[in-house]
């Protein structure tokens, strides 16, 4: 029989295997932990196009998803659900999502904006202009007509999200 540690006769379990066994469940814990507030970013597809609207699936989980052949990002976010232009209202660069600072930021000028797309610092003098959008059933739909831009149309702006 091997060696025993504590009040346990039966354990076969030496110092070095507890540490081991312990050190593999803390470092676990610490990737669980910090993922958990992550907002992964991938590439998104519209699953419908009819004339100036577009269709996404509503993702799972918080995270940003972009549409290059749409130049849109559909970002879920704390329950609420936008859908961005691609592109910086500076200089209509497109925008990079920074996962490790959870925003966006454009990499031109370095304006920087929150999740919801709320300016925060930079050369660019607006939020992240907003497509107009409604929930129909597991989908958004996002009308590519209707972008509203913070300074031009505040009320319409500060609306352009669906609750998920």
């Amino acid at each position: 029989m091997g060696r025993t540690n504590g009040p346990c006769p039966g354990c076969d379990v030496g110092r070095r295997a507890f540490l081991r066994d312990a050190a593999l469940i803390v470092a676990a814990i610490g990737v669980a932990g910090s993922r958990a507030g992550a907002m992964p970013m991938g590439a998104i597809e519209s699953i419908a196009r009819h004339g100036d609207s577009t269709t996404y699936p509503i993702p799972a989980t918080d995270g940003v998803n972009v549409d290059k052949k749409n130049d849109t990002m559909v970002a879920r976010v704390g329950g609420k659900l936008f859908v961005f232009a691609r592109t910086c209202p500076h200089q209509n660069t497109a925008l990079k999502w920074l996962d490790k600072d959870k925003r966006f930021q454009c990499p031109k000028h370095d304006s920087k904006y929150t999740p919801e797309g709320v300016f925060m610092e930079g050369r660019a003098t607006r939020s992240l202009d907003r497509f107009a959008v409604r929930k129909e059933g597991n989908t958004v739909i996002a009308d590519l007509d209707k972008l509203f831009e913070e300074d031009k149309s505040r009320a319409e702006w500060a609306a352009a999200f669906i609750s998920v």
